[in-house]
């Protein structure tokens, strides 16, 4: 980013006049209070991106500082400089939310490096913020249940809310993991059914001889075993909503009587004569794309067609933009409230991790992911980016020297930009090679930062 802004704090008048010669030097735009009140005085105006603040100073300290500043939910990061004494509680106030502390006397390069990283860090507050209003200035309380700012997420919530108060069934179409039984919640939630039941039923769970009795019910007596009357999912939903997820793993015999219950709404339990009427709406997830089961002789065409009034397309989170970000730090939240810790900073390598990985199972694999980072589980500590990085894939047995060597090469250049968050600098010093042959292999072998 260009030229931060950084508010310097000390009491000190040579002090602040280095600081603020040494920090135009190096590319940033500088500002001084000779006390914590006029900081807290100019920080309305000025919104810097970090505070550089000295510990003891007459009146409020730079931990009182800190204390406010944290208070009042400012996007702001703050340093504290320290003497030897003050280490300790400058540690403490790190637990308090200081981003760093530098210990006099500091290395200037030291300083430089340690503002451009809490610069970096406060722009991603700001844009979560940005994010969260967006989000927040949603039209109404769906965007907390179909969390993210990107276009897509917009345009599916206007949908839901115009299908909603439609009695019509809907397809909703996407891969795994992309939120389809939510989206059919949010469906039966926010229409006029919302006090009767939803009940969502997953067909490829069901063994093929069981799931007449399961949809439809039985009487007793209607096959071995059935000791009982059973009500089905259908009658159970009646009033409701009913998911029928994972349809195209429905066998097709199944599938002919499931169309006819469509069609007529009503429903005969197994073992009986008696027609039940149905008042029922039926939501059809699925991660095939049925259109081409049915033309492959798959799924019945005229169940298609007549589950087909209106379809929801859910796009898969790499197509979403920044909402992989909103939503971590919606599911980091969510998790540390649940396991009661406190949720762990996000850093600017960690957002690039979230931006650059596929996300191959979606809000599911995202979730999953967000709470394993607030526990800290993970053996690589909470390095996103080493979380994400895939498994190595075990070469064959007849590989060549050169591709096991590339290989090799390979894992130590992504173990060690995991380890060190993405920096360059940090790993040609840790392998001990020039910037530009670490660029070279990085190119050759396929390595992304």
């Amino acid at each position: 980013m260009s030229e931060p802004k950084v508010l310097i704090v000390d009491d000190e008048e040579m002090m602040r006049t280095a600081l603020e010669q040494w920090l135009r030097l190096s590319g940033f735009q500088p500002h001084v209070a000779t006390s914590a009140d006029m900081a807290l005085e100019m920080i309305d105006d000025l919104h810097p991106d970090v505070i550089l603040t000295d510990v003891r100073m007459p009146g409020l300290s730079g931990l009182d500082l800190l204390r406010i500043v944290r208070e009042r939910a400012l996007a702001a990061e703050v340093i504290l400089i320290t003497g030897h004494g003050d280490v300790p509680m400058a540690v403490e106030a790190m637990r308090g939310g200081a981003f760093d502390f530098l210990q006099k006397p500091y290395v200037p390069d030291q300083l430089v490096a340690t503002l451009r990283r809490a610069a970096q860090q406060a722009a991603l507050r700001r844009e979560v913020a940005t994010l969260r209003r967006r989000l927040d200035g949603g039209e109404n309380e769906l965007a907390t249940r179909l969390v993210g700012a990107s276009r897509a997420m917009q345009d599916l919530r206007r949908a839901v809310l115009e299908l909603a108060n439609i009695p019509a069934d809907v397809i909703v179409f996407g891969e795994t993991g992309t939120g389809k039984e939510v989206v059919a919640r949010c469906l039966h939630d926010f229409s006029p059914r919302a006090k009767a039941p939803f009940v969502a039923v997953n067909c490829a769970a069901i063994p093929a001889e069981l799931i007449e009795s399961e949809l439809f019910g039985h009487e007793a007596g209607a096959f071995t075993g059935a000791s009982g009357q059973r009500v089905g999912k259908f009658e159970y939903a009646n009033g409701g909503t009913l998911l029928l997820d994972e349809i195209e793993s429905m066998p097709l015999l199944a599938q002919a009587k499931v169309l006819r219950v469509i069609q007529e709404r009503v429903v005969e339990r197994v073992g009986s004569n008696k027609a039940v009427p149905l008042d029922v709406r039926i939501v059809a997830a699925s991660k095939a794309d049925l259109a081409a089961e049915s033309a492959a002789g798959r799924f019945r065409a005229d169940l298609y067609y007549r589950l087909n009034l209106a379809t929801l397309t859910l796009a898969p989170l790499r197509d979403r933009g920044d909402d992989c970000v909103l939503l971590f730090h919606h599911f980091l939240g969510l998790a540390a409230e649940r396991f009661a810790r406190p949720a762990p900073p996000l850093h600017p390598a960690d957002v690039n991790a979230l931006m650059l990985h596929g996300w191959p199972g979606n809000v599911r694999e995202l979730k999953a992911a967000a709470e394993r980072f607030a526990l800290g589980l993970d053996a690589t500590g909470r390095s996103l980016g080493a979380m994400l990085a895939p498994a190595a894939q075990p070469l064959p047995d007849a590989a060549s020297l050169a591709e096991r060597l590339a290989a090799y090469e390979r894992h130590l250049i992504e173990a060690e930009l995991a380890r060190h968050d993405g920096s360059i600098a940090a790993v040609v010093d840790a392998l001990k090679v020039p910037r530009r042959t670490l660029s070279e292999k990085m190119s050759r072998l396929g390595v992304r930062r």
